[in-house]
C-alpha cells in the first residue's frame, strides 16, 4: 500500500510508502487523500494529522512523471489527474484537525505543495523544498500558489517557482516555507494534542477567514469567539488551572 493511515492515540499518521519512486503520488494516490483524511477526522481520538514519509530520508518528489507523461495524450486522463490532485490538496488545506508536514528529505513540485496544503511545516536539518515545474515545463496550480504566497510572499514565491531552486531547512525556515527544523514531529504533535480540540479547531477556522481576507469582526466570529463559553471545554480546563495554582 502506498498510502495508509495509522492512528496512534490523539496522532494520526498519513505515511507516504512508495520508496522505489522517491514517494512520487500516482493518480490512486491522489484519489485516496480525501477519504484517509476524512477517516481520520471521523476518528474521536485524534486530535492531530501528520503527513510524513514512511521512510527516514524521504518526503515526496510529487506527482509521478510516468502518469504526467501519458496524461499529456490523453484528456480523460488529464482531467481526472487535475481533479484528483485538486481535491487532495483541498481535503488536505480544509480538514479541520490540525496538520503537520514532517519533511525528512526532499519535497519538490506536487510534494512540496502537499506539504504546503498542512497547517504546519517541521523538517530535519537534510530535508530540502523546491517548486519545480518550470524545470518541466509545467505551470503550478492556483491553489497551490496562493498558499505558498501566504507563506513567503511573493517576492520569494516568483524567485523560488522561477528558478526551480532546492533550498535546504535553514533557508526554508529563513523565509517562512517551514516553522520549525527538529529531529521528530512528535514533540510538537503532542503538545497540540493535549491542548483543546475545542479551541484548536476555532483557531484554524480564524486563521482560514484571516487568510482569506477578513480582518474585521462579523457576527459569525464573534459567534464563535462566544461558543466556547457554553460549547467547549473551557469550564473543565479553567477549573483545573485553578485548582493546580492554589495548591
Amino acid at each position: 500500500m502506498t498510502l495508509r493511515l495509522e492512528m496512534d492515540g490523539a496522532v494520526a499518521h498519513l505515511w507516504i510508502d512508495r520508496p522505489e519512486r522517491h514517494n512520487a503520488f500516482t493518480l490512486a494516490m491522489w484519489q485516496a487523500v480525501p477519504g484517509l483524511l476524512a477517516e481520520a477526522v471521523a476518528a474521536p481520538d485524534v486530535r492531530v494529522i501528520v503527513l510524513t514519509s514512511a521512510q527516514a530520508g524521504l518526503f515526496c518528489a510529487g506527482a509521478d512523471i510516468d502518469e504526467m507523461l501519458a496524461a499529456r495524450d490523453d484528456s480523460a486522463l488529464l482531467s481526472a489527474t487535475q481533479e484528483a490532485i485538486n481535491a487532495a490538496q483541498y481535503a488536505l488545506a480544509q480538514t479541520p484537525k490540525p496538520t503537520i508536514a514532517f519533511i525528512d528529505g526532499d519535497a519538490i513540485g506536487g510534494g512540496c505543495g502537499l506539504a504546503l496544503a498542512c497547517d504546519m511545516r517541521v523538517a530535519t536539518a537534510r530535508a530540502r523544498l523546491g517548486i519545480t515545474p518550470a524545470r518541466l515545463g509545467l505551470i503550478y496550480p492556483l491553489h497551490d500558489t496562493a498558499l505558498l504566497v501566504d507563506l513567503v510572499g511573493p517576492g520569494q514565491a516568483r524567485r523560488l517557482m522561477f528558478s526551480g531552486l532546492l533550498i535546504g531547512a535553514d533557508e526554508a525556515q529563513r523565509i517562512g516555507l517551514i516553522e520549525e527544523i527538529a529531529d521528530s514531529v512528535m514533540p510538537l504533535a503532542t503538545i497540540i494534542a493535549a491542548n483543546s480540540a475545542f479551541s484548536v479547531a476555532g483557531i484554524k477556522r480564524t486563521v482560514a477567514r484571516v487568510l482569506d481576507g477578513q480582518k474585521i469582526e462579523d457576527a459569525a466570529s464573534l459567534a464563535l469567539f462566544a461558543s466556547a463559553f457554553s460549547e467547549g471545554d473551557f469550564g473543565q480546563r479553567a477549573e483545573a488551572f485553578l485548582a493546580r495554582r492554589r495548591r
